[in-house]
């Protein structure tokens, strides 16, 4: 079992909502969600009950046939598994419960009972489906789930440099070339493998890449073949599948019909919709007015789409053959990968920033007396103020957009960042990071 951070939260739960809340595990498939669930509840609880309502035998269904009655619920459930409950010791785990709704309603009973706590994991895209003719609890605390950051994959390698990276950061002061070219190919190292736990292991097990992508390409299998459960047509493959691509060509937004092949629809607009709620892409909003408050000023039908997790979004990019030949993953970590893979590094800061549960925005405007336009790749509220972050693959003196921005926008910006793989340092106002110390200008907002 990976140490993750979603542990902190569900102690946090367990200490101060568990009375009256049950925790809900949202995320999307393969992030570990189940894992977290009974790791947690080995290590915290002097017992507990793992429903799987995937994969449940009809002898264990028919308990919840008649859950009104709770303490012969509880007696059939600890009969039927042959697990002995503790008041306020156990702890009871519902897996998948989005298959059985009427089980999630009854969550409002249960937790008002008192007598164990409650643990729920689901895919939020199946969760909201399967709501009709139930009343959704309003007794649950959410708590996402996401790939593992780049703090835990270094965790889980055995890799003991993060703390250094922090520290590094507070120095504010260059790191040295070799010692930079070092982290970043740390970093790399992450955006080959990505934060899928069972990408994770398979690296952590001593598998070459093109295995390690043999595991990420079932992952992204299996979302397809899970979209094809929600809209039989395929569209909401086709809009997943297109996100690559139609960030290779620098467009200012994510166009449904580039994906589809046809005319936007009301119904793409709902499969839109399901896409986000999948949890499996992440959305970074057009913002129309950064002198306001981000999430006031975000325009809902402009924004560009990124994958949940670095790792798949690589294996996507070199989709087109069966499967990614080890030489691509050595290029890739050597840094020698020909194409201008720009969009790769925005995947991954996008990620970082939505791992530490906040919401991505970028912004877009005219250049004067031009059809061309300027665009800030990230914006992040930094309380009343905003750190623009401009996101590079390569070393670079041009950055136009940030330094337009930072100029029209002087008194709503805090600093303003430039990501790369280049050591630290300062060209006029702006900062020079690379991209490993994301993380950490984050922390200090």
């Amino acid at each position: 079992m990976f140490r993750r951070k979603v542990f902190e939260e569900l102690t946090d739960w367990k200490n101060n909502y568990a009375p009256k809340y049950a925790a809900l595990l949202e995320g999307a498939r393969r992030v570990g969600k189940s894992t977290i669930a009974e790791e947690f509840a080995k290590a915290n609880y002097r017992s507990y009950i793992k429903i799987d309502f995937a994969n449940i035998t009809q002898e264990l269904l028919d308990v919840f046939t008649d859950i009104a009655n709770h303490k012969m619920f509880f007696l059939r459930l600890q009969a039927v598994t042959n697990v002995t409950l503790y008041r306020r010791e156990s702890v009871i785990i519902f897996d998948e419960i989005q298959r059985q709704p009427l089980v999630r309603q009854a969550i409002k009973y249960l937790v008002a009972d008192g007598t164990y706590d409650y643990i729920e994991t689901g895919s939020l895209i199946s969760i909201k489906k399967n709501v009709k003719d139930i009343v959704i609890p309003s007794e649950e605390h959410k708590i996402p789930v996401y790939p593992m950051d780049y703090e835990e994959f270094m965790w889980a390698i055995g890799n003991d440099t993060y703390p250094l990276l922090r520290d590094l950061y507070k120095m504010g002061t260059e790191v040295g070339n070799g010692t930079n070219r070092k982290l970043m190919r740390d970093f790399r190292i992450y955006m080959a493998v990505g934060g899928m736990p069972q990408s994770v292991e398979a690296y952590v097990s001593g598998k070459n890449f093109s295995e390690i992508d043999r595991v990420k390409r079932d992952i992204i299998e299996l979302y397809i073949d899970d979209f094809k459960k929600i809209d039989s047509s395929g569209i909401i493959g086709k809009m997943y599948e297109s996100i690559p691509s139609q960030l290779a060509t620098n467009k200012k937004k994510y166009v449904i019909a580039k994906a589809t092949g046809k005319r936007k629809t009301n119904k793409d607009v709902e499969r839109m919709s399901d896409l986000l709620d999948s949890k499996t892409v992440i959305a970074c909003y057009n913002t129309y007015n950064p002198s306001i408050a981000l999430a006031q000023s975000k325009d809902e039908d402009t924004f560009k789409l990124y994958l949940s997790d670095i790792g798949l979004f690589t294996t996507m990019i070199f989709n087109a053959s069966p499967k990614t030949d080890e030489s691509i993953y050595s290029k890739l970590l050597g840094d020698k990968l020909p194409a201008d893979l720009g969009y790769l590094y925005e995947n991954a800061v996008a990620q970082m920033i939505t791992a530490t549960n906040r919401a991505a925005y970028y912004h877009t405007w005219k250049k004067e007396n031009s059809t061309h336009y300027y665009e800030v790749d990230f914006l992040i509220q930094d309380k009343t103020k905003l750190l623009p972050l401009e996101v590079k693959s390569s070393v670079t003196k041009r950055h136009e957009s940030i330094d337009s921005f930072c100029k029209k926008y002087s008194k709503y910006v805090s600093q303003a960042v430039l990501l790369s793989q280049k050591d630290v340092g300062k060209d006029n106002n702006l900062h020079l990071k690379p991209i490993y110390m994301l993380p950490f200008i984050i922390e200090e907002l």
